[in-house]
């Protein structure tokens, strides 16, 4: 996680309810937080229809889901200096809902969520045991690094 890999970042918020209190500024520092090299990414805030479609259309799940990876690069082989490219698609219905249930700000589950696709768009998996433990591992470190607390507790 480093500060001075290469981000080209779009945020786009097509549902606005979140895009006074989690900016453009917030979701740029999280994103890079959980650079592990160059990253082409747009990150998009949508409501639960268009979080479902997609969901549905993509991954064959007819519900709303908090986050959606769309890695373009994912299972290429890339040069160090090739971008990661992706989108990441965040349903502010269900982060919202989510944050109230787990007692979490919005804006802590939303760093976790973010951090969570972006290393998704890396590679990184929770396919199985060992995979998720080391994908929640540095999600816990990277999320502690930026001053939030442990998003699995």
């Amino acid at each position: 996680m480093s500060a001075k890999n290469k981000l080209s970042l779009s945020v786009q918020y097509p549902d606005a309810r979140l895009q006074e209190s989690i900016t453009r500024q917030k979701v740029r520092r999280w994103v890079q937080a959980a650079l592990l090299g160059p990253a082409e990414l747009t990150i998009r805030f949508v409501d639960a229809a268009e979080g479902q479609v997609l969901n549905r259309d993509y991954r064959a799940k007819d519900y709303a889901t908090n986050v959606l990876t769309f890695a373009y690069n994912d299972g290429e082989e890339i040069a160090d200096d090739e971008p990661t490219r992706a989108d990441i698609i965040l349903c502010t219905d269900v982060l919202e809902k989510e944050a109230a249930e787990q007692k979490k700000t919005v804006e802590e589950h939303s760093a976790h969520l973010i951090v969570h696709g972006v290393l998704h768009a890396q590679g990184y998996d929770h396919e199985d045991d060992e995979e998720a433990t080391e994908m929640e591992q540095l999600e816990r470190d990277i999320l502690s690094a930026l001053g939030y607390p442990d998003p699995y507790l």
